[in-house]
Order: structure tokens, then C-alpha cells, then sequence
């Protein structure tokens, strides 16, 4: 497995490939895009259409996997599938903290466990704390008694304490989550857009610029490249903005 470098801000896109019901279409998106991003989404959509043969195409053809399955269940049950994941090579895969603390300390022991017998770098295990298509008033409707904002928090300290590596949260969380939980935790963000799309299903939403500001590591990026005239055009200039970000935060890539 190849270690996840972010040597440009083009390393930092996380393509959504959720699209498409042939796998050829699928991977043409990672043949067009491989050189331009740093890793490719594969979530429910795909992963249901397609199986782990996708997994194996994309990194095949040299790209970097983050499996976006949102493992939730009982602890056994997602240590075994995170042991799935270092088998499959992914390089980022995800758990819901919603699971709570033993299912998050267990998927990450299975995870080193696994890594150490295969005698690869393990993947980055993130948690997913609040997803970005909930506002606080959905969460009432859940019967949460917390905002977004303090629910992410919460979430993402109680992840870090179980061993997890980041978490997957939307810009508006990734300030005090970073603040919070240190400079080496993996902040992933979702819900990136350039300007307000109609019927978006995304509720806390934000620009590349302005997650890169909050504190995101990474951001995963699907209808902005993938609706664009120019979908390589679209990805560079995403890039573009993610380096000038960084630079005025006086953050290096590494």
C-alpha cells in the first residue's frame, strides 16, 4: 500500500467516482482524473454496483482508495470488516463514531493488527462524526439535544481517544476540531462547492478555500469536477486554490 503523500494541493482532492452502473464508466473517471487528485471516493453506490473489483481497478491503474462505507455495527462485526479494508489495500476507509468508543477501538487494532501481518502501512481510519446533509434542526428531529458544531466536537474527541486517525466533518466543525484534537489528526471534509447548487442534499457546505482556512486536510469533491465543462480544468483549479490557501496559512504540504 502507498503512503498517502500531500506534496500539492491537488493531493488533498478526494474524488467522489459514486456514479455510473457500469464499472467502465466508473474507471473512466479515474483514468481521466488520476493525475490531477489524490484519491477517489468509492462509497455505497459504487461499492453496491461494483464490489471490491473497483478497489482493485483504481489502484491498479495507480490510484489511491478512500472507502467511504461508514462501517457502524457491533464491534466484532466492524473489526472484521476493517480487516476487509487492509486486505483490499484501501488507503482511507471510514467508521461512524456513532458506533461508539469499543467499535472504533477495535476497528483500529484489527487495522494495525492486519497491516502487521501483511507487512503494509495500515489505511487511515476516520470516523465519521455528523454527516454534512444534517442541520441542527434534523438532529432535534433525532432527539439530539446538541448542535452540530458540539455534536462533531464531542464526537471527534471521543474518536481520537479511541485511536482513530481523523474524522470526516464538514468545515463549520473543522476549526474546533482541530483545536480540540491536535495538528497530526486527519480532518476530512465533505460537502465542498464553489457556489450554492439547487436541491443540493448538502447542508453545511463550504468552499475549497474557505475548508482549507477552517482546518480540513482533505476534501472530498464530486458534483464541482464532476458537472464541470472541464472536469480536468475544474480539478486544477481546485488544486490551485487549495495551494494559495495554504499558503497564506503558512501550512506546507508534506
Amino acid at each position: 500500500m502507498r503512503m498517502i503523500s500531500i506534496d500539492s494541493g491537488k493531493d488533498r482532492i478526494i474524488f467522489a467516482i459514486d456514479t455510473g452502473e457500469r464499472l467502465a464508466d466508473a474507471l473512466r473517471w479515474v483514468d481521466l482524473l488520476k493525475d490531477h487528485v489524490g484519491l477517489f471516493k468509492v462509497g455505497k453506490e459504487s461499492f453496491t454496483h461494483f464490489g471490491p473489483s473497483i478497489l482493485r481497478e483504481i489502484t491498479a491503474r495507480g490510484g489511491n482508495v478512500f472507502l467511504d462505507l461508514k462501517f457502524h455495527d457491533i464491534p466484532n462485526t466492524v473489526a472484521r470488516a476493517a480487516e476487509a479494508a487492509v486486505r483490499w489495500d484501501v488507503a482511507m476507509f471510514n467508521v461512524h463514531a456513532g458506533g461508539g468508543r469499543e467499535m472504533m477501538r477495535q476497528a483500529v487494532s484489527a487495522v494495525r493488527a492486519a497491516a502487521g501481518k501483511k507487512e503494509t502501512t495500515p489505511p487511515v481510519v476516520l470516523a465519521v462524526t455528523v454527516l454534512t446533509s444534517l442541520s441542527d434542526s434534523d438532529l432535534r428531529d433525532l432527539g439530539y439535544g446538541e448542535t452540530a458544531d458540539r455534536l462533531a466536537l464531542r464526537l471527534a474527541v471521543m474518536a481520537r481517544e479511541a485511536g482513530v486517525d481523523g474524522v470526516v466533518c464538514s468545515a463549520r466543525e473543522a476549526t474546533a476540531i482541530r483545536r480540540a484534537c491536535g495538528p497530526d489528526f486527519t480532518l476530512v471534509t465533505p460537502g465542498i462547492r464553489w457556489e450554492p447548487v439547487s436541491g443540493d442534499d448538502q447542508k453545511r457546505v463550504e468552499t475549497p478555500a474557505g475548508a482549507i482556512a477552517a482546518g480540513s486536510d482533505f476534501l472530498v469533491i464530486g458534483r464541482p469536477i464532476r458537472s464541470a465543462a472541464d472536469p480536468v480544468a475544474a480539478a486544477r483549479e481546485i488544486g490551485k486554490e487549495i495551494d494559495l490557501a495554504l499558503e497564506e496559512k503558512k501550512i506546507p504540504n508534506r
